[in-house]
């Protein structure tokens, strides 16, 4: 069979785009004049958009879907603001979207066969396609993947060409590494503009691959080896969210405890440097690190968990109390290790959350194996466990070793979660008078969601000037995975933020993107966009009642910069 002509060797185009090409701003810029309609004035209605050519890029609707990790959720809030900043109008609705970018996770069947499901959904409403994330960069010759443009994982700030490129019909796949003098680099800059999915919280990739080979993991193919952020550029980025009213930090990446190992420093050194851009109130959280390379910091761990402005928090995934088992896994550390990590959290910092995984089933398990899980689940009693019946995947060593029956999978999946439902980890905690932050909305809409030093989530009532700030609350309720808090009389919501936080769907970063170029552009790109041209702003209620869409608005708006600077 001939290949496609996706299917070429060059899976990027790399070397067919220079470092001298335009950035969206100058591609807006370029384009001269857009021309609309001639309309009758009567025609026009308030809710009427421009009704330009279809094929113009940037002037579409799209809908973004994202699977799996904070570190993917991340890359999708930045696709999501640097297509935004380009003109392109993202929605809620898929139905209503023009083109539908599908962030992928390729850690489980389930959520790679919803990803699949999803495209052959867009196909079917006629929907341009782009995909993103883990699958794609892992497996970019799926056959469900043929046609398709790819943006690869370290290629996110490159999402606006290739949704260009889509939308005009054309597949493009970008695939390729990022490098500086040969070095790995930890991916994209992390000052390009996104849309933070919740304002209030930012999600900061440290670094980008890992430094185990564990034979389960199809991550690894996806996200290769380390490669590490230099602090100052997470220093800035952080200083930048604190500044957009930003009051909670999540630090991010496969494997937080490797961080720096390729660049010459450590976790603990780029966390001392963080804690000091913190404001009082706000707070830090550390996450998923393995064994191995936290044990060699317990001591300024412990130190860094104990800081006021740090969740006393950890996620260290065990994955089996059985020695033979994490062999097979390749997992670098024996029970004794992810003992002695737990063991010294929990005496150096009193109550401290320890999070874990646990794999049931993998190839080779035994009934004694899984036991000495069970046992260990029985001794610490963990707050949070992620269980996980195993999945092979396709491509990984453990998917070619002989496989545990689906169905004693099944059964000790469900007798694992049967333990864990079993105690309840939050009885103490009634009674206690606690400081919690206050960030998200719960699922139900009912209450407003808050964590206190030991990231336990606590449940408050849902009052508007709650939202956002450091409370005092009396526990008076204690479920599994939660506490409910009343506030405290007389007790004053203390505000961490120095900044007002941006509107949802609003853009982070296109003031500094547009003054990098040398102009003030955009402030903002979203349902109450305001545009800047010196002390001159027009809102987007303007824009309507002049028949003027957002993409037009912005044409215009480049071009008249151009002509004044």
């Amino acid at each position: 069979m001939m290949p496609s002509a996706c299917d070429s060797l060059i899976e990027d185009i790399e070397d067919m785009v220079s470092s001298s090409d335009p950035t969206p701003y100058e591609r807006q810029s370029v384009r001269k004049s857009i021309i609309p309609r001639s309309r009758r004035k009567k025609e026009l209605l308030n809710n009427e958009e421009l009704q330009a050519d279809s094929l113009i890029p940037g002037t579409q609707r799209i809908w973004m879907k994202t699977w799996g990790c904070s570190h993917n959720n991340s890359d999708g809030e930045y696709m999501a603001g640097q297509l935004a900043a380009s003109g392109y109008r993202m929605t809620d609705d898929p139905t209503e979207a023009d083109l539908w970018l599908l962030n992928s996770c390729t850690v489980k069947n389930p959520a790679e066969d919803h990803f699949r499901n999803s495209i052959k959904k867009a196909q079917e409403q006629d929907k341009k396609v782009v995909v993103a994330g883990c699958v794609p960069q892992a497996q970019p010759r799926m056959e469900y993947l043929k046609g398709l443009s790819i943006i690869g994982v370290q290629q996110i700030d490159r999402v606006v060409e290739v949704v260009d490129e889509a939308v005009k019909g054309h597949s493009v796949r970008l695939l390729g590494q990022k490098k500086d003098g040969g070095r790995r680099l930890g991916g994209a800059r992390l000052d390009l503009p996104k849309i933070r999915k919740n304002p209030l919280i930012e999600i900061i990739s440290i670094n980008t691959g890992c430094l185990n080979a564990c034979t389960y993991c199809k991550t690894k193919h996806a996200r290769g080896d380390l490669a590490s952020y230099p602090i100052e550029e997470l220093v800035e980025r952080t200083r930048q969210s604190f500044q957009e009213g930003v009051c909670e930090i999540w630090l991010t990446s496969e494997d937080t405890g490797a961080y720096g190992r390729d660049i010459g420093t450590d976790l603990p050194t780029l966390l001392w440097r963080l804690v000091e851009e913190i404001p009082e109130g706000a707070m830090l959280r550390l996450g998923m690190t393995n064994p191995p390379y936290i044990l060699e910091h317990l001591e300024a761990m412990a130190n860094i968990l104990n800081h006021p402005r740090v969740y006393a928090f950890l996620h260290v995934p065990v994955q089996s109390a059985s020695d033979s088992v994490l062999m097979d896994m390749k997992r670098e550390y024996c029970n004794d290790d992810f003992k002695r990590v737990v063991d010294f959290l929990q005496e150096r910092v009193p109550g401290v959350t320890i999070a874990t995984d646990i794999i049931c089933g993998f190839p080779g398990e035994t009934e004694e194996d899984f036991q000495e899980t069970v046992d260990l689940v029985k001794c610490y009693r963990f707050p949070s466990l992620f269980i996980n019946q195993f999945y092979p995947r396709p491509g990984t060593p453990a998917a070619k070793m002989e496989q545990v029956p689906a169905h004693v999978k099944k059964q000790r999946t469900k007798e694992l979660s049967q333990l864990f439902h079993s105690y309840n980890p939050y009885d103490h905690k009634v009674g206690e008078r606690q400081h919690v932050l206050v960030t998200e909305e719960s699922f139900d809409a009912q209450y407003y969601v808050a964590h206190n030093k030991f990231y336990e989530q606590v449940l408050v009532p849902k009052r508007a000037e709650f939202k956002g700030k450091m409370i005092e609350v009396d526990i008076y309720e204690a479920g599994k995975h939660f506490l409910k808090g009343q506030p405290v009389e007389d007790s004053k919501p203390f505000t961490p933020s120095i900044a007002a936080p941006l509107q949802k769907g609003e853009v982070s970063g296109l003031v500094q993107e547009y003054m990098a170029n040398g102009v003030q552009g955009p402030a903002s790109v979203s349902s109450s966009c305001t545009f800047l041209i010196g002390s001159y702003s027009v809102d987007r209620e303007v824009l309507k009642k002049l028949g003027i869409g957002l993409a037009l608005a912005a044409a215009i708006l480049a071009f008249i910069v151009e002509k004044l600077y």
